[in-house]
């Protein structure tokens, strides 16, 4: 088991009209007014930049993906450990000044864009290795985007908004349609909590980084991966009702036809979706599956 994650970074912000540079000094050339229709939020703690860089094991043989770099507070060591790192960053002001801002150094390549509509395969190939601190309101888009569209990366490590980070890595008895499908591709694991005092402007949520470790094959025996996540999404349509109500309302049958399935995978249907294992998901998939029972795929 890996030691406790621990609070790091100050309780008040370090910087109050412009974002800081990593010495606590305002950054020369790029006052920072967050946006807030892009829910902006920059790290500013070098600290935990360094620490999501050591996480993620990056060496001079490594492409880094960098999602939202902002003002470079994690660009910063990035370019120092990696062999090249590709940055996509939506504001166009921040992606013009990014380069300059670090000094230009020769191993990055900045992309403006939005990162859901960006093809990877036009600037990465596998493997590669994603280390970001992502835009909390589409961080579950991004984080399925990287799971599932090709090239994969190696291992992917993020900041998170802290509630979505325990959705991630998930536990037993209180699984998620998000910790299930990771769990199907990768191994998550939480790497520490962050204070909010991290950030400018300081959010008002908790922060924690993660690490998932990407499979090269599916952690079930399954047959098609779209399939199986759009029926883990259909099983936690109602996460509260009972197993056989939330996954016939998320499949469109009757509760009494997914009992049947169940009773004969030796579930008990009035366990809540969020109570199954990943192995018991996979072998309910298969036996529905079989009796032509099916989700519809819109991942």
């Amino acid at each position: 088991m890996p030691p406790d994650p621990r609070w790091d970074g100050p309780t008040r912000p370090r910087a109050s009209r412009r974002a800081r540079a990593d010495n606590g000094e305002p950054r020369e050339g790029l006052r920072a007014r967050p946006r807030r229709a892009l829910s902006q939020s920059f790290l500013t703690q070098s600290s935990i930049a360094e620490a999501m860089v050591r996480a993620a094991e990056v060496s001079s043989n490594d492409t880094v993906l960098e999602i939202g770099p902002g003002l470079g507070a994690l660009t910063r060591p990035l370019v120092r450990a990696a062999g090249s790192v590709i940055a996509i960053e939506l504001d166009s002001a921040l992606a013009a000044a990014l380069p300059a801002t670090l000094d230009s150094p020769e191993n990055l390549t900045v992309v403006q864009g939005d990162v859901l509509a960006v093809d990877f395969a036009q600037h990465v190939s596998e493997p590669y290795v994603v280390v970001a601190s992502l835009p909390y309101h589409v961080a579950s888009p991004i984080l399925f985007k990287l799971l599932t569209e090709p090239p994969r990366p190696a291992r992917i490590v993020a900041m998170v908004q802290e509630e979505v980070a325990h959705r991630i890595v998930g536990r037993a008895g209180a699984m998620t349609y998000l910790g299930a499908a990771v769990a199907t591709l990768g191994e998550a694991r939480l790497v520490r909590r962050v204070a909010p005092g991290s950030f400018f402007p300081v959010p008002k949520v908790r922060s924690a980084v993660v690490r998932i470790d990407v499979g090269h094959v599916p952690a079930v025996e399954i047959d098609l991966v779209p399939d199986f996540l759009a029926f883990l999404r259909a099983g936690f349509a109602q996460p509260r009702k009972q197993l056989h109500n939330s996954l016939g309302q998320g499949l469109g049958v009757s509760a009494e036809q997914v009992q049947r399935a169940t009773d004969v995978a030796g579930i008990d249907s009035r366990r809540r979706p969020g109570e199954l294992r990943l192995a018991e998901w996979a072998d309910l998939y298969r036996r529905l599956s079989d009796h032509g029972f099916q989700a519809m795929n819109s991942e």
